[in-house]
């Protein structure tokens, strides 16, 4: 598959670029300024501003699929919907799918509300971040026609080990049995490139250990 990563120096998007490389696909980094990360062989790259669906829908154009892993500044988590519409919109003029990995606050807890509003999920200090996401999956649900899914990570998603290993579900957050929520961020990067070979049949899904 050829597949464009947006936000490929990020700590999703840089193991996306890892995990779909080892797998032979055609990758190109989409990164907000050039700058001498290292990337696996044969990875093209290219500069553009998320923001900007003109230069995006280029880039996308013959693409078989985008992954969307961009991620605001602290500050600036207001700007979510906007970035993520217009990557919606690029996609949708290119003509290809685009998965977006957004985060956890929109999922249901088992047997309660939602992560965004459950402080042993979601302590203070993240709840603009946890906003913003919820906000995200609320600008794709209305998008009129981009081709998207949104996978949301686990309560926990830190750099790990690759295990190949974890558990899918739809919108109700995977936890252990003592309440842990998390995943590897490679553990995630196998589950996304997953989706991209093998499209599930929800528009939303979350994975975990």
């Amino acid at each position: 598959m050829k597949i464009a990563v947006v936000g490929a120096a990020g700590m999703v998007g840089s193991r996306v670029l890892a995990e779909a490389a080892r797998r032979g696909h055609d990758l190109l980094a989409i990164l907000r300024t050039r700058r001498p990360a290292a990337l696996p062989p044969g990875v093209g790259t290219a500069e553009a501003d998320a923001n900007d669906p003109e230069r995006m829908a280029t880039l996308f154009a013959g693409t078989d699929a985008v992954v969307a892993a961009a991620r605001p500044a602290p500050g600036q988590e207001h700007t979510v919907g906007a970035t993520t519409t217009a990557l919606l919109d690029a996609a949708a003029r290119a003509g290809t799918r685009v998965l977006v990995v957004g985060g956890a606050a929109p999922l249901r807890v088992p047997g309660g509300g939602l992560v965004l509003d459950d402080p042993r999920y979601v302590p203070p200090e993240y709840r603009a971040i946890a906003g913003a996401s919820a906000a995200q999956l609320a600008v794709c649900r209305a998008h009129p026609a981009a081709d998207w899914v949104y996978l949301s990570p686990p309560a926990v998603l830190e750099p790990g080990s690759r295990t190949g290993g974890y558990r899918r579900g739809t919108t109700t957050l995977l936890a252990r049995p003592g309440g842990e929520s998390r995943i590897s961020a490679e553990d995630l990067a196998a589950a996304v490139v997953d989706e991209l070979e093998n499209p599930g049949a929800d528009r939303h899904f979350t994975v975990g250990y």
